[in-house]
């Protein structure tokens, strides 16, 4: 990737540390960045973040975010209920790479309490520095949209 995409970032109150460490190393590393928050350690459900992330990135406002919570799986979870995301949670090289490379991810999660800030900000380098390759994965990120789709235009079942 040759220009460096603008990435938004947001945590609950568990992630607050980790991503306030991803948002400086991006910083220094010159990406633009939105911080969405939080800015303290008061208590904050983590939905209210990864659908306000996950929107702004479906609206078009960042090719990218990340989200941070205790695990990455609630951010996640959230993310990927927005129309339009795909949220990975990464927890090593090969997800991180493969989430974007394969999955087309706009969004990935970490879990404070299990990604550590260096291994953080390794597997945010190497999401960031990979793109989509299409191929044989293209159909299958299709379908992902095709069946997001469909169901959005089915009514809820009570």
């Amino acid at each position: 990737m040759t220009d460096k995409p603008r990435v938004v970032l947001g945590a609950d109150h568990l992630g607050r540390v980790l991503k306030d460490t991803l948002r400086d190393h991006l910083i220094a590393k010159g990406y633009q960045v939105e911080d969405m928050g939080v800015a303290s350690d008061d208590a904050v459900d983590y939905p209210d973040i990864g659908f306000a992330l996950a929107e702004r990135v479906a609206k078009g406002e960042f090719p990218r975010g990340i989200l941070v919570c205790g695990t990455g799986a609630g951010m996640a979870i959230c993310a990927n209920k927005v129309a339009g995301v795909r949220a990975a949670c990464v927890m090593d090289p090969h997800s991180a790479e493969r989430a974007i490379a394969s999955n087309d991810a706009h969004v990935i999660t970490f879990g404070s309490q299990i990604t550590g800030p260096e291994v953080a900000k390794k597997l945010t380098d190497i999401w960031l520095a990979s793109d989509f390759q299409g191929g044989r994965s293209a159909p299958k990120v299709g379908k992902i949209t095709a069946g997001e789709r469909r169901l959005l235009s089915q009514p809820a079942s009570e």
